[in-house]
């Protein structure tokens, strides 16, 4: 079952994520284009939370059908896993290709080796637990064991994930300080239990959805967006540590622009801008990610961003508006090339 509106939400998450990653000079970003150092949420913080719960959407209406028809459990369970798995997979590639093309050290985990990961736990979720009393009390239990696990301390280095990352994953972390031998990673192996929170309060949105309670699914998001307002008071915003507090504060207004854009598509029959990106989602991102690699090996990228972007924007405009010229273009690129596949009725699947 697809739906116009979830895919043109997807899409846009897609673009918003290439042209936070794809600055032109890093030393000058729009506060509003960075992340949070540490505590807090900046509207780049809500791009990667939506996108997981649009994964968990996504897995309610693909499956709940099939599940409500009494389809055997276990071809279901083989094919998410096999999903998981490869887009695990492909994850790891692209910072293969990142080690070489940039000259990076191997990081083992990322963006897409999360979502694999939550793909395949919460889809084994709707398969076994399919019942919403059930994936709400899984729900609860996460957030609330994963606050209880945080509870010493949330600052960095000092709270369990980060501890935990140092001693599983040390060098293949995002960033690691050989003086101290200190870790840490965004998308680390503690931090990925409250990811998959997410995903299963996107399966609950899902369900919603399925059932055409568009009121209920706006309600539910605004209560979910006042819940982890006030719970941040005591378990601080944190896209980094992904607190429980902020997949409530992120997951609900997810589900409240999923709800509204729903009204405006699918009932009102707007456009459905961002579709093409939405239904290649995981090309586009890859492809982004070697389009970038190239750019930097080949030497291309720091004439280009002179010659074409910083020398005529930077002294008229600012710096910052020349780096984000070239992310916007770049990720523009990438939207037409999604807009011709889409046209072509190519579609990608990992």
């Amino acid at each position: 079952m697809r739906i116009n509106s979830v895919d043109a939400v997807r899409g846009l998450t897609v673009a918003a994520m290439l042209l936070v990653n794809d600055a032109g000079d890093w030393s000058h970003i729009y506060p509003w284009l960075e992340h949070a150092h540490w505590h807090g949420c900046t509207p780049a913080d809500f791009i990667f939370p939506v996108f997981m719960l649009i994964v968990g959407v996504s897995i309610q209406l693909a499956m709940g059908r099939q599940l409500d028809l009494g389809a055997p459990t276990r071809p279901l369970a083989q094919a998410v896993l096999a999903r998981g798995a490869r887009i695990v997979l492909l994850g790891v590639a692209l910072n293969v290709v990142s080690m070489f093309a940039m000259d990076a050290h191997f990081r083992l985990l990322g963006v897409l080796q999360r979502t694999g990961i939550c793909f395949a736990a919460a889809g084994l979720i709707a398969i076994y637990l399919p019942g919403a009393r059930a994936q709400w009390a899984v729900l609860a239990a996460i957030l609330l064991g994963y606050w209880a696990l945080l509870c010493g301390s949330v600052e960095p280095n000092a709270n369990l994930a980060d501890r935990i990352d140092t001693a599983l994953l040390g060098r293949l972390s995002y960033q690691f300080n050989a003086a101290t031998g200190l870790a840490h990673e965004p998308e680390g192996i503690l931090s990925t239990l409250p990811s998959l929170g997410t995903v299963i309060l996107g399966m609950r949105a899902g369900d919603l959805l399925r059932k055409d309670r568009i009121p209920a699914l706006a309600a539910a998001g605004v209560m979910a967006m006042l819940l982890g307002g006030l719970w941040s008071l005591a378990l601080p915003l944190n896209k980094q540590l992904w607190t429980s507090s902020f997949v409530l504060w992120t997951g609900g207004f997810g589900m409240l622009a999923i709800a509204i854009a729903y009204w405006l598509i699918d009932v009102r029959d707007w456009p459905p801008l961002g579709r093409a990106m939405g239904v290649n989602a995981i090309a586009a991102y890859a492809g982004a990610w070697l389009a970038a690699c190239a750019l930097s090996a080949s030497g291309v990228m720091g004439p280009l961003y002179e010659k074409v972007f910083r020398a005529p924007l930077a002294p008229a405009f600012g710096a910052e508006f020349a780096s984000m010229a070239f992310a916007a273009t770049f990720t523009a690129v990438f939207w037409l090339a999604m807009a011709y596949a889409y046209k072509r009725g190519w579609r990608v699947t990992i």
